[in-house]
């Protein structure tokens, strides 16, 4: 993988904003539309609101989620509240977003509405960036959860999952790998000494349900934005 290391966020966060404009703007000459598929969590927060100033025809870029937690969308764990805060303001409003939280009561029920909203999400994705816990999971792909196998087979012709980790709390909605696989560029963004190392300990080993983001690293193209 192409690894990107950056002194501080400030200096990663500028770069990596006008890479993802970038290769936006590509997306959109070539098919008149391009697609953006993000992560929740805090690290993503600041790169999110650098990018939503960037000068970008943002009316043609579609927005989702790598994965979402089974909440109402004004829940404080809801990644779509987050990107709502940080990403969809400023000249990122215009953008269409797609999210994965819908009127089903349980994930499991949810699944066939966000496959349906996928036709809505211009396909290969243009860019998708991920991030990893330090159990190595990546999306909702968690290690410790029963669907793992679902999560990980190539095979698996369902675009999203319903995911219950033992480690962490609510059901959880998430793009399977072979949907995350269908991108053109694919980031892994991570901050911390404590990440890196969860990184360079995925990176020796080869066992994808131990660490799911193998499955990422060891299918695709990923490229690494890092700084402590």
């Amino acid at each position: 993988m192409k690894q990107n290391l950056f002194s501080s966020a400030q200096a990663l966060n500028k770069s990596f904003a006008e890479r993802i404009v970038n290769l936006l703007e590509q997306g959109i000459e070539a098919h008149g539309r391009a697609s953006l598929i993000v992560s929740g969590g805090r690290t993503p927060q600041a790169l999110f609101a650098q990018l939503s100033e960037a000068e970008l025809d943002w009316e043609n870029v579609v927005i989702s989620l790598a994965d979402e937690r089974w909440v109402d969308t004004d829940d404080d764990a809801s990644n779509e509240k987050m990107v709502r805060a940080h990403l969809l303001k400023n000249k990122a409003e215009k953008a269409t977003f797609i999210g994965l939280k819908n009127a089903a009561a349980e994930a499991s029920e949810g699944v066939a509405s966000c496959i349906n909203r996928l036709s809505q999400i211009p396909t290969p994705f243009d860019v998708v960036i991920l991030g990893m816990g330090e159990d190595g999971h990546t999306a909702s792909l968690f290690p410790c959860s029963e669907q793992i196998q679902q999560g990980l087979d190539m095979n698996n012709p369902d675009a999203y999952l319903a995911v219950k980790p033992t480690t962490a709390p609510n059901w959880r909605m998430s793009l399977s790998l072979s949907a995350l696989l269908n991108s053109r560029q694919v980031f892994l963004h991570l901050q911390g000494d404590k990440k890196k190392a969860v990184l360079d300990q995925a990176l020796a080993g080869t066992d994808p349900f131990e660490m799911p983001i193998r499955a990422v690293l060891d299918n695709t193209d990923v490229e690494l934005m890092w700084a402590p």
